[in-house]
């Protein structure tokens, strides 16, 4: 894993961290570098409510406020930014305002390496329209001072597409911190999660494989 100066995160949901990066993102800190977490919503919109339901909808937004702070910090994540757009919303929102967000956070911050979803792979509209805004503000910048930019990607035809990833990092050394991150979200995950001993006692792949390594590609401009 190379040496970052600074790692600048954009995902719109609490709980996107750490399903998709937490174990990287954790190696990192773990080597010194400074980390920068903007989450665009609250996931105010989220269906789960707990299983069995602990929350309303009145007050989902403030559980999970609380839910991500306590996975940043299982995490190591020094500097979270909660940006405060609405859930399910993102892809409304005005293009400009959105890349002008991130160009703001990357002038401030000076990052070696942004992480985001990659667009046209990450299934959600809020997912798509983050990816799309992260691309816009980069490609905007002169080539020699992009930062690179390593994207997640799930959708079904990814890998036929995109390729195998070319960045896949082995986190089982942290994958304690991962698996404390995910349970953090308690009102997403408690249904995932709750028997998750049981799981990696069966060998289930998917699920171990997220315990085991996090992929990502490099967006190429």
């Amino acid at each position: 894993m190379e040496k970052e100066k600074h790692i600048l995160v954009v995902f719109p949901h609490p709980d996107d961290e750490s399903f998709a990066v937490a174990g990287t993102l954790a190696l990192h800190i773990q080597a010194g570098t400074p980390v920068t977490y903007m989450c665009l919503t609250l996931g105010e919109m989220g269906r789960n409510l707990g299983n069995p339901p602990f929350a309303t909808r009145e007050s989902l937004p403030t559980i999970r406020k609380q839910e991500l702070l306590n996975a940043v910090k299982a995490v190591g994540i020094q500097d979270l930014r909660m940006m405060g757009l609405r859930d399910k919303t993102v892809e409304f929102e005005d293009d400009e305002k959105l890349t002008n967000m991130i160009t703001e956070a990357i002038d401030e911050l000076q990052p070696s390496l942004v992480i985001t979803f990659y667009p046209g792979y990450s299934v959600h509209p809020d997912h798509e329209a983050t990816g799309r805004a992260v691309v816009r503000a980069i490609a905007r910048m002169s080539e020699d001072e992009r930062p690179k930019l390593h994207c997640v990607a799930f959708s079904n035809n990814c890998l036929d597409e995109l390729g195998n990833p070319d960045i896949v990092h082995d986190i089982r050394s942290v994958q304690d911190k991962k698996l404390a991150a995910m349970k953090a979200h308690r009102s997403q995950t408690e249904a995932l999660l709750a028997n998750w001993e049981e799981q990696v006692a069966n060998k289930e792949v998917e699920f171990i494989s997220q315990l085991m390594e996090e992929r990502m590609w490099t967006y190429k401009f």
